[in-house]
């Protein structure tokens, strides 16, 4: 089924161990994403064959299968951790070229397990397939899930769970942790072999510059900022921003406790390990460089050999991010406003508008969809009066634009999502999923497939929840 290469075993043997799935009693398809395996270029129609090699039971010759290690610091506390209930089976080479990594979730113990089972509930797994998809179809970088297979085996945690095994799929695995781990428990050789093999891997078009590391880290500055603006723009919380989550690649990835957020406040967490509010909504850009800052640590042996000088050149890439956050994050607000043509003052605009969202409880999502979209919304967030000297502001700065609404109102539509995970509505789902009933998660998938797109046959699936299910609601990781 697969075509597998295994680049990431040329690495030193330190970065990973050889270990195999554990075979589960009784695999059952729960989950299979057709259209991914199109991009893929898997063509196979043996589903005996899928079952087995998605579950764990068995594995393709060309397939090597390795748990990665690597550290991070977790809630600001640096650790030795690795993949303690995933395994790779490889790097698919799709038709065109193309690397994947393919992770099995949930297939047991590894030698990073610490006293884990190595396993993962269904109702975890079917939440990571489900939040990962919507966010691919928000045109987010994304992590992707090609299936979720029943174990047929029961997973403890407060009670007993259902067991599954989810196959995630990425352009690389590998994250900031990784070059942690290279740093603190190995050499530099470890961390100069890594280092290349991440930008031949991902970066090749900046492999042969004056300071590779440099360029590395200047690269992952740069696209880590570029993901963060696009969390902020749909309303997304990661929620354990940890920087073993924070991947190289910069796709978003590991969907525990995540949420999205409904009334407008920047300091909404939902997470239930996330006892101060480290990460925040609205604390997401600023933890992103704390971890681009824990990167450019680990890289300083390959920067300069002296120090001193090894710190500086790093501090002086660390000290773009401000400028470059701010930059790319108000373009990106100031396209959910339409506003073309920017100027200095434009960014007033994006903050005031949000003091307003804050002040009078507006819901995140739908308050920029109203802008652009005529369509009778219960309580039409654009109705409120504290918005209306705003509203004559905004629609002055519109009217200065050669196209006017025209073209405000289309580049609106493309970046304010009508339709986003609700959370109360993927919880029913999820529970719903878990206990056999698919019914209501196969309807908001494909509503959440065309999120920029209003359906009136869809409209109850926009209305956020009453305030007071946000204030009770939490979210875990699942582990």
């Amino acid at each position: 089924m697969f075509n597998f290469d295994n680049s990431f075993l040329s690495l030193p043997e330190k970065f990973y161990s050889r270990v195999h799935p554990s075979p589960v009693a009784k695999p059952e398809m729960v989950l299979l994403n057709k259209e991914l395996l199109k991009v893929l270029t898997i063509h196979s129609k043996n589903s005996k064959e899928y079952i087995a090699e998605l579950s764990g039971n068995k594995t393709t010759q060309t397939s090597t299968p390795f748990s990665q290690a690597y550290a991070g610091h977790q809630f600001g506390h640096f650790t030795m951790l690795g993949d303690g209930r995933t395994v790779i089976l490889g790097e698919h080479i799709t038709a065109d070229n193309k690397r994947f990594d393919v992770q099995l979730k949930g297939c047991g113990q590894t030698p990073y397990s610490r006293r884990g089972d190595g396993r993962a509930t269904l109702k975890a797994m079917l939440r990571e397939y489900f939040i990962s998809e919507a966010m691919h179809y928000l045109n987010i970088p994304t992590s992707r899930s090609l299936a979720v297979v029943k174990t047929g085996e029961p997973v403890y945690r407060e009670t007993a769970n259902e067991g599954a095994v989810l196959t995630r799929i990425m352009k690389s695995h590998i994250r900031i942790g990784t070059f942690e781990f290279a740093r603190y428990f190995g050499t530099t050789d470890d961390l100069r072999e890594l280092v290349h093999y991440t930008l031949k891997r991902l970066y090749p078009e900046v492999e042969h510059g004056e300071i590779p590391a440099l360029s590395l880290l200047e690269k992952v500055m740069r696209i880590q900022i570029d993901l963060v603006a696009q969390w902020m723009r749909v309303g997304f919380i990661h929620g354990v921003m940890n920087t073993d989550n924070t991947s190289i690649s910069g796709e978003t990835f590991d969907y525990g406790p995540c949420a999205f957020m409904n009334t407008y406040n920047p300091q909404t967490v939902f997470s239930s390990i996330d006892n101060n509010g480290r990460y925040a909504f609205d604390n997401q850009p600023g933890i992103i460089k704390w971890n681009i800052s824990r990167l450019a640590e680990a890289l300083l042996p390959l920067i300069h050999k002296d120090t001193e000088t090894a710190i500086k050149l790093a501090q002086k890439t660390i000290d773009a991010f401000d400028i470059l956050w701010n930059e790319k994050y108000y373009q990106t607000m100031l396209n959910k406003l339409g506003i073309q043509n920017v100027n200095y003052k434009d960014n007033t605009l994006v903050d005031e508008l949000l003091e307003l969202m804050k002040t009078s409880k507006l819901d995140y999502t739908n308050t920029f969809s109203a802008l652009s979209l005529e369509i009778d919304f219960e309580n039409n967030p654009i109705h409120d009066p504290a918005l209306k000297n705003w509203l004559e502001k905004w629609k002055g700065r519109i009217s200065e634009n050669n196209n006017g609404f025209r073209k405000a109102k289309s580049i609106m539509k493309e970046n304010n999502p009508v339709f986003i995970p609700r959370n109360h509505l993927t919880e029913e789902a999820l529970n719903k999923a878990a206990a056999g009933n698919f019914s209501l998660f196969d309807t908001l998938l494909d509503v959440l497939k065309t999120p920029y797109r209003y359906n009136e046959s869809s409209h109850s699936y926009l209305l956020p929840p009453k305030q007071e299910f946000d204030k009770n609601y939490q979210t875990f990781c699942g582990t």
